[in-house]
């Protein structure tokens, strides 16, 4: 349990002290330098936000694949780090990023490219700024 006197430390000092879930990992939101547009939501781990620091490229960690990975490796679509910011508990990192070509494994520029509206029966999705960048089949072979 943390002391008041931590979180007070955690919350207005200048210490870089993330505070990892119980995965290891922080939330990261990702949005483009110029437009602010969100292009994408992931995760760090230690490591990833060590390499994202040190290289000023984009890494994360994949829960799906349980790895690390830089944005881009595979699809040439990556990430140049412009800004990075922490939020005031030190668990969700904002990175404003040079983002080349598509964010999104889809092939799309975001990865909010769904807008969710009500209507009868519920929740209902439809797209918006939709257009694929490039086939993900070609790119990563599915």
């Amino acid at each position: 349990m943390s002391t008041s006197a931590e979180i007070n430390d955690r919350e207005e000092g200048l210490k870089f002290q993330p505070k990892f879930d119980a995965a290891g990992l922080v939330t990261c939101v990702a949005t483009d330098a110029g437009s602010g547009e969100v292009l994408m939501v992931a995760h760090m781990n230690e490591e990833a936000l060590r390499k994202t620091i040190s290289s000023g490229e984009a890494w994360y960690f994949s829960r799906s694949r349980n790895s690390l990975w830089r944005k881009g490796e595979t699809s040439g679509h990556g990430q140049r780090v412009i800004e990075m910011r922490i939020d005031c508990d030190q668990d969700a990192v904002w990175i404003r990023v040079e983002q080349t070509g598509a964010a999104c494994h889809t092939g799309r520029r975001s990865c909010f490219y769904r807008k969710v509206g009500g209507g009868e029966g519920g929740a209902q999705l439809s797209f918006v700024e939709a257009d694929r960048l490039f086939d993900p089949a070609k790119v990563y072979g599915q």
